[in-house]
């Protein structure tokens, strides 16, 4: 295998991970969910969606609940840098034959819809409808207090592919997991903004969306958040962690919502902004990669992930058996 390059002439430019949109069966106890155990701000509500950010957001919205009646992962959403790039995109994508829509969306810009080479359903937008940032509102802080948005992971079946099509699109790799003494390709993390991820890739049942993240302000900010989980009937709830990855370097927590979708709270990630910087490769029989201490994640943290839409899942062509915790506790 060899490894992807970045494409530093792609067609647009994409700047960041923006935001996510989620089926959700009860929008409002997913609201309660999001901003009572989370932290996150309600900017909006509708009759159909509610609207959330992170305080130190300025954009109308990160996370979209839309009423549902199944629960899926509907949209990632990214940023690009101009109203030019998203024509751009459009002009691209009609070239090379990907599947595109321009559509009109409440609170963004111009907005294209597209499926990328491993399914996942993206959209893409150059800007947003402003609000209050709650930076400094500190007395408005509770759970976790969830800052920004910044990354998705996606479980896909090919992991080669999916890095391909986005190295192709301008983002960088910045730590991978491959088979031992190989390049052949388990898991990317790709970023555009500077730190360690935008978007990652790895192997699976795909294309699902296995997380979206967001970043806190400490250590403390986890603990606290799971404390509130435990406070508020949540605590079966936490999906994985308080702990450290190995990529990225960041401490964890992780938690399913009302609808099973999984999200990341996280903080302690580092830079990853000169063009000479290489990226970290990790083989994948090598358990710090996934966490530094503690024990292995659950069966369902590996195996369960949030589908798309109209998307078949399809199985990977990588077999891999992770070790979990039931097979850590079978042995112990």
């Amino acid at each position: 295998m060899t490894l992807p390059t970045t494409n530093f002439d792609a067609p647009f430019d994409i700047t960041r991970a923006s935001h996510v949109r989620m089926g959700c069966q009860d929008l409002e106890k997913s609201r309660d969910f999001y901003r009572d155990t989370i932290g996150l701000v309600v900017t909006e509500e509708t009759d159909h969606a509610i609207y959330l950010r992170g305080l130190e957001e300025s954009a109308h919205h990160s996370l979209v609940l839309e009423r549902s009646d199944v629960a899926k992962a509907h949209r990632v959403g990214l940023r690009v840098r101009r109203e030019q790039d998203v024509l751009n995109a459009e002009k691209y994508f009609k070239a090379v034959g990907i599947e595109h829509e321009r559509v009109e969306v409440d609170h963004q810009g111009p907005t294209l819809r597209f499926r990328d080479s491993v399914g996942t359903l993206m959209e893409i937008t150059s800007e947003m409808s402003l609000v209050e940032r709650k930076m400094a509102a500190f007395d408005e802080f509770v759970a976790g207090a969830p800052q920004r948005l910044d990354h998705y992971q996606v479980v896909t079946f090919d992991v080669q592919e999916a890095t391909d099509f986005w190295t192709g699109l301008g983002m960088r790799m910045s730590e991978y997991t491959a088979k031992d003494g190989t390049d052949e390709l388990w898991g990317s993390w790709m970023e555009v903004k500077g730190n360690t991820h935008d978007l990652v890739f790895t192997n699976g049942r795909g294309p699902r969306l296995h997380h979206f993240a967001y970043t806190v302000p400490d250590a403390t900010s986890l603990i606290h958040a799971a404390d509130v989980a435990g406070a508020r009937g949540f605590g079966q709830e936490i999906d994985r962690g308080p702990g450290r990855h190995g990529i990225s370097n960041a401490l964890f927590l992780y938690l399913r919502d009302p609808d099973q979708h999984r999200i990341e709270l996280f903080t302690t990630h580092y830079q990853f902004i000169d063009l000479e910087d290489e990226p970290i490769r990790w083989d994948v029989s090598d358990p710090r990669r996934a966490q530094q201490w503690g024990m292995p994640a659950s069966r369902r943290w590996f195996f369960e992930a949030s589908e798309f839409p109209g998307e078949v899942v399809r199985e990977p062509l990588l077999t891999a058996t992770p070790d979990t915790l039931e097979d850590y506790l079978a042995i112990h």
